[in-house]
């Protein structure tokens, strides 16, 4: 049993060198650059993403570039071919969250705007405490929200009140 694990070990190991050396023949992408960036969940991140946009009426192609800017909640698979991340944004109230590959030629750049130290390597704890964040900032919205009932008189809560003087006017006289 041992034996076939060690081997299932130096399969593995082998077939990530091999995928690796292919993808510095094929790949735009400059591994070595991404294998060296030192990310890590907490982190703050803006990643550049290329969209290529397609003109139905010319037919030409238009590639423009769109940043997304979060919370690195993890990083899986470490360094291997098929490894990823996950960034979390709000945008309006609203948890967005995206998963990139590390190594696809989509992802032009990652910029690490801040470093913070956790004590997890994933932080999916996060989406509920963001969750909380918000229902007690609603609460605290309806507590501070006063509902304020306009008075407005009327002309006829006065004249009656005229009229009852005027009949103390007529009795007295």
């Amino acid at each position: 049993m041992r034996y076939k694990k060690r081997v299932c070990l130096k399969l593995s190991r082998v077939c990530d060198r091999l995928l690796f050396t292919m993808l510095k023949i094929s790949s735009p992408v400059k591994i070595e650059v991404r294998k060296a960036l030192d990310m890590r969940a907490g982190d703050t991140v803006r990643v550049w993403q290329k969209i290529v946009e397609k003109d139905a009426a010319k037919g030409k192609e238009k590639i423009r570039f769109q940043a997304f800017e979060g919370l690195v909640l993890c990083r899986k698979h470490g360094t291997e071919a098929g490894a990823t991340f996950t960034v979390r944004k709000v945008i309006d109230g609203v948890g967005v969250e995206r998963i990139f590959p590390l190594y696809t030629p989509t992802v032009e750049k990652i910029e690490v705007l801040r470093r913070s130290k956790t004590r997890r390597s994933k932080l999916y704890h996060i989406r509920e405490k963001a969750a909380k964040e918000v229902r007690r900032k609603m609460s605290r919205e309806r507590m501070e929200k006063v509902i304020e009932i306009p008075i407005v008189e009327t002309p006829v809560v006065e004249a009656v009140a005229t009229e009852v003087k005027s009949e103390e006017g007529e009795k007295t006289q």
